[in-house]
């Protein structure tokens, strides 16, 4: 019987054995596959991650530039008749050589009709002449069947290549002509289709975003009352290469490859090539300014993610190859899987559910670091509103303790002694004559007591003077006229005959703001006249004061232990207005408030509730 047995087991060991082998090499062929598939999965999540931080990065510059652009246009808004000194004085502060590197150029295009282009015309050949430019041949002039012009007037930074831009027509071209037109009718932020290649060679691509510039004075609810209203547009000019520049650089990897395109066709003008859809390539070089575009085949991962530009679309294809994120574990373990596999199925599942348990809380982890993050972000935000509210509220509080501790001064003591100077008259004319020695005492008792009256007053007025009760106006004019007395200085005081009608609090921070700034020109700006205006329009109550002093050095306005302006800027923060400054060596300092005056007495109100309601949480 056991002879017949073993010829049978003999006979079943190959297929045993063939059995074993392939179902060793399956598993360990399925882990191989598998491990690979998840490798490369990875690489594409870490990737794509890459790719989405660079994506919020151009997002983010390009919002920046819009911020520019919004402030630009606010000048000429707030200021239709703002020269080429003060927009060069307002590029001068951005300073985006430092903030704004991809900036290249910032101008203001005025829009007029065909009676107006002689005078613009006019004026930019003399400021031509003023910077030793050679005159254009040609001068602006009406064509027929255009009944608008939008003419660049102002450019900085004022270089010859710049000013040659002088004098442009924006709507000489048929596309910008109905891009600006539909900004203008929709009050929107337009950007350039046309590209301007700044230097040779690949990727030197310049592109360029406007907005309409509306008059403040004037509604811009509709479409009809837009055009009425619109007079001009302001523009800035960037380098598409510095807009993405150093975004690669981030990657924690080497290698990767940026490709900008934008999706949106713009008609090119009679005579023009259409160009090219690309506007950015990070492997384009002088020798080869076209490379070829990414592998199709397995060897690189590619993505594209969208970009929004200002009513165009833009697409980033980011492409890199596999070997450059893959480390040197990646690339030889699905073989070790595929190994532990056949020598052990059990072990391998485990490690590789181990492996995989690993990795998901790793990305949790980052996830609950990121949530973490954000909610330290939004209380942060809270506390320093907390404490704004509560500067705020404890400034009320002590304005009204000034005001109580002045009038407790003014009815006790002033009255007291004004009684004790009468007694002490009546005394000294008595003694007139009669009482020599006492006479002499008693006089020089009323001296002494009109020395004191006048101590009290002055206390009282450092505390808060009484002619703040009599309005804006009259403490205005108490304080312009008391600081001349005191300093020698010349001052000039300039107002509308409206009373500005105004709550306690918000004529209080205003009175505060013009002290401190007449304190800062005593004892900073070795001016010798200085100019206040007071000026109410549209609801908004404007105050600015200006010197002719030396302005304001480098970094004194940051300076540590320097509170003045940060005090100047969060009272005009409580009132929910505007602050600007600006200072040069030639034309001293100039401080700017704007506040509206309608909501003065409810945004108090709301600081004072909200203020208690924070006292009662400290407490």
């Amino acid at each position: 019987m056991s002879s017949r047995r073993y010829p049978t087991a003999l006979a079943r060991l190959p297929t045993t054995l063939f059995t074993g082998a392939l179902l060793s090499l399956t598993i360990g062929t399925g882990l191989y596959l598998a491990t690979a598939e998840a490798i490369e999965s990875d690489t594409q999540t870490r990737f794509r991650g890459m790719a989405r931080a660079a994506q919020y990065t151009i997002d983010a510059r390009i919002k920046s530039y819009s911020d520019v652009l919004r402030g630009a246009a606010g000048l000429f808004r707030a200021n239709p008749d703002a020269g080429a000194d003060e927009f060069r004085h307002y590029v001068e502060q951005l300073d985006t050589r430092h903030n704004f590197p991809g900036i290249e150029v910032m101008n203001y295009a005025r829009a007029v009709g065909p009676e107006g282009l002689a005078a613009i015309d006019e004026n930019l050949r003399r400021r031509l002449r003023q910077h030793g430019i050679p005159e254009p041949s040609e001068r602006l002039s009406p064509v027929p069947g255009r009944d608008s012009y939008t003419i660049i007037v102002y450019i900085e930074p004022s270089n010859r290549q710049s000013l040659d831009k002088l004098g442009l027509d924006l709507e000489a071209r048929s596309y910008t002509r109905r891009t600006l037109a539909e900004a203008r009718d929709n009050n929107s932020m337009s950007a350039s289709g046309t590209r301007v290649n700044m230097l040779p060679g690949p990727n030197q691509n310049g592109l360029a975003m406007r907005l309409p510039v509306y008059r403040a004075d004037l509604p811009a609810r509709t479409v009809a009352q837009r055009r009425a209203a619109y007079i001009g547009s302001a523009g800035i000019g960037f380098g598409v290469a510095k807009l993405v520049s150093g975004l690669l650089d981030e990657f924690p990897v080497k290698g990767a490859r940026l490709v900008l395109v934008d999706l949106t066709e713009v008609p090119p003008e009679p005579g023009e090539t259409r160009p090219s859809a690309i506007l950015y390539d990070s492997h384009a070089t002088l020798r080869h300014p076209n490379p070829a575009p990414a592998a199709q085949d397995g060897s690189v991962l590619r993505t594209s993610l969208p970009i929004e530009f200002n009513q165009r679309q833009w697409r980033a294809d980011f492409s890199i190859a596999k070997a450059s994120l893959y480390t040197r574990f990646d690339l030889y373990y699905p073989w070790l899987a595929a190994l532990a596999g056949t020598l052990s199925t059990a072990l391998l599942y485990a490690l590789f559910q181990t492996m995989a348990s690993s990795r998901r809380s790793a990305l949790r982890m980052a996830e609950d670091m990121t949530r973490e993050l954000r909610a330290s972000q939004a209380k942060l935000q809270a506390t320093n509103e907390k404490l704004r509210l509560l500067a705020a509220h404890a400034e009320q509080i002590k304005e009204g303790e000034r005001k109580r501790i002045a009038r407790e001064i003014h009815d006790e003591l002033a009255q007291n002694l004004l009684a004790l100077k009468i007694e002490a008259e009546i005394l000294a004319n008595r003694t007139r004559g009669r009482h020599g020695r006492l006479h002499e005492r008693a006089d020089a008792t009323v001296r002494q007591i009109d020395v004191t009256i006048h101590s009290v007053r002055q206390i009282i007025n450092d505390l808060r003077p009484n002619v703040l009760d009599l309005g804006l106006n009259a403490a205005v004019d108490w304080q312009v006229a008391d600081f001349a007395r005191r300093t020698g200085i010349e001052c000039e005081l300039v107002e509308d005959e409206t009373e500005h009608h105004l709550d306690d609090h918000c004529a209080t921070a205003l009175f505060r703001i013009l002290q401190e700034s007449l304190n800062n020109v005593a004892r900073h700006a070795r001016a010798r006249k200085v100019r206040i205006d007071l000026h109410e329009h549209a609801g908004m109550l404007t105050m600015t004061i200006r010197d002719n002093g030396v302005g304001m050095q480098p970094g004194s306005r940051n300076r540590v232990g320097s509170f003045g302006l940060v005090g100047i800027e969060e009272r005009v923060n409580i009132l929910g207005g505007s602050f600007s400054i600006s200072s040069g060596p030639e034309t001293g300092t100039t401080i700017a408030i704007t506040i509206p005056i309608l909501s003065d007495r409810h945004r108090m109100r709301d600081i004072a509730r909200d203020g208690d309601v924070l006292f009662s949480a400290l407490a």
